[in-house]
C-alpha cells in the first residue's frame, strides 16, 4: 500500500473508532432546558441509595456511621452517577442551623464531584414536620418566591397542619404537612434552596399522596414544584432539578402532564410460600408499580407512555412476628425490604440482586433497579439500629455486606 494511502486509511479508522466511541459513551449531559430520556435513563441505570453520605456525623439522619471514606473509594470504584437520599430531614429540623450542617455537605459533594462532576445528589423533603420547626428562621427569598411580603418570624408547625386533623401526629408526636397551607409550601421551597446550596440536583418528595390530602387536583403541588424548578434556574450547577416522589396511583400527571421527572417506589417483594425469607417479584402484587407507571408530557417536554421509574429497598421498621409470614404485603417475612436483604447470606444477596436486575428488564423495561448502598435497617426490637453497607467488610466497617463487586459487575454488563 503506498504511504499517502496508508495515512488516508488510518486517519479514517481513527474517525471512525472516535465516532464509535462517542457512540457508545453515556451521555449524562443536562441543562437549564430539561433533561431528555436517555440522559435520565443513564442516571437511573447508574442510581444508588447512599443515605446521608453528605451529612455531619454530628447530625446525620439515622446516626453517625463510620467508613466515611470508604464509602468514597467505593463511589470511585463502582462509578454511580445518581446518589439517592445524600442528605435529609427526618425530624430534628432544626439541627440545620448548625453552620456545619451546611459546609459539611458542600465539602463532600466537592470532594466527590472532583474525580467525577457528572454525579448528582438526591435530597429529600419528606411527608414529616415536627415542633422543631418552630426553632428555623423564615428568609426574606423564601417569601419573595410566594409573592408574599417578608416577615420577621420563624416557621409555625401548628401553620402546616391539616384543619381537619387529618394525618396530625401521624408518626407520633410529629405529622403529614398539608400542602394546600401556604406554611408548609414556604418550608418545601426553604429546603429546597438550602439543599440546592448544598449542592442537591435531584429532590425526592417522598409519599406525596399524603400531603395532598387537600389537593385533590394537584394544583397546590403543581404550584410549588413550578417555584422549585424556578430557584433550580439560579441555584443549581446546571439550571435543573430533577424531581420523584412515591406514587402508588402511578404518577403526578395533570392534564397529560407529568409534574416529576421519573416516578419511584418500594420493590414489594413477595414472600415465596413454604420457602421461610426467599423473596420473588410479581407485576400486580400488592400496590407496586410494576407495569402502572403513568406517561404524559415530561417537565423536559417529551412525551412517553409510561415515564421511566425507580424501585428501592424501601425501609420501614418490622412487623410484631419479624422472620414469620405476615398478611402485611408491605412487609417481607416481617421485616421491611432492606432489612430482609441485609439478613440474608452474602451468596443469596448476590443472586437476588441479579434476578431483581434481570426481572425488571424482562417485565418493565421503564423501571430500574436503586442498588442498596447504605440505608438503616431494624433487626428487631430492643437491638441498636445497624445500617445496610455494601462495602466489603473492614475493621471500621465490620458489618460489611460485601455487595460492591456485585453492583459492579451488572453495571459493567
Amino acid at each position: 500500500m503506498r504511504p499517502f494511502l496508508l495515512c488516508s486509511f488510518i486517519s479514517l479508522f481513527l474517525v471512525h473508532a472516535a465516532c464509535l466511541c462517542a457512540e457508545v459513551s453515556p451521555d449524562y449531559q443536562f441543562d437549564s432546558k430539561g433533561i431528555s430520556r436517555a440522559v435520565l435513563e443513564n442516571y437511573l441505570k447508574h442510581s444508588v441509595t447512599m443515605t446521608a453520605v453528605l451529612e455531619h456525623n454530628d447530625f446525620a439522619a439515622d446516626g453517625a456511621y463510620p467508613g466515611r471514606e470508604d464509602d468514597l473509594r467505593l463511589i470511585r470504584n463502582i462509578k454511580p452517577k445518581l446518589i439517592g437520599r445524600a442528605i435529609y430531614r427526618w425530624g430534628r429540623e432544626d439541627t440545620i442551623n448548625d453552620p456545619r450542617f451546611l459546609e459539611e455537605a458542600k465539602k463532600i459533594a466537592a470532594q466527590i464531584h472532583e474525580f467525577d462532576p457528572d454525579i448528582v445528589f438526591q435530597a429529600c423533603l419528606f411527608e414529616i414536620v415536627t415542633p422543631r420547626v418552630n426553632n428555623i428562621k423564615i428568609p426574606d427569598w423564601t417569601f419573595r418566591v410566594l409573592g408574599l411580603p417578608a416577615e420577621d418570624r420563624n416557621f409555625r408547625y401548628d401553620d402546616m397542619l391539616n384543619l381537619n386533623g387529618r394525618f396530625v401526629n401521624h408518626w407520633g408526636s410529629s405529622s403529614v404537612p398539608d400542602i394546600s397551607r401556604t406554611e408548609s409550601q414556604l418550608w418545601f421551597i426553604f429546603l429546597s434552596g438550602f439543599y440546592m446550596e448544598a449542592g442537591c440536583e435531584a429532590f425526592h418528595l417522598g409519599q406525596v399522596n399524603l400531603m395532598d390530602m387537600n389537593d385533590p387536583n394537584l394544583s397546590n403541588w403543581a404550584k410549588v414544584i413550578g417555584h422549585i424548578r424556578e430557584l433550580a434556574k439560579t441555584k443549581t450547577r446546571r439550571g435543573w432539578i430533577i424531581l420523584d416522589a412515591h406514587t402508588p396511583r402511578g404518577g403526578m400527571v395533570v392534564n397529560g402532564k407529568s409534574l416529576i421527572d421519573f416516578n419511584s417506589f418500594p420493590l414489594r417483594v413477595k414472600e415465596v410460600e413454604g420457602k421461610p425469607m426467599e423473596g420473588v417479584l410479581a407485576v400486580g402484587y400488592a400496590d407496586s408499580l410494576y407495569k402502572k407507571s403513568k406517561g404524559g408530557i415530561t417537565p423536559s417536554g417529551w412525551e412517553c407512555d409510561s415515564l421511566p421509574y425507580l424501585v428501592e429497598f424501601d425501609n420501614f421498621g418490622i412487623h410484631r412476628t419479624p422472620g414469620e409470614s405476615t398478611i402485611n404485603e408491605h412487609f417481607i417475612w416481617g421485616y421491611d425490604e432492606i432489612s430482609w436483604f441485609h439478613l440474608q447470606s452474602e451468596e443469596y444477596r448476590n443472586v437476588w440482586l441479579k434476578y431483581a436486575y434481570n426481572w425488571l428488564r424482562e417485565n418493565d423495561p421503564n423501571g430500574f433497579l436503586q442498588m442498596p448502598i447504605g440505608r438503616v435497617v431494624t433487626l428487631g426490637r430492643g437491638q441498636p439500629r445497624e445500617r445496610f453497607r455494601a462495602n466489603p467488610p473492614s475493621e471500621v466497617i465490620p458489618n460489611g455486606r460485601s455487595l460492591e463487586a456485585a453492583i459492579k459487575e451488572l453495571w459493567g454488563r
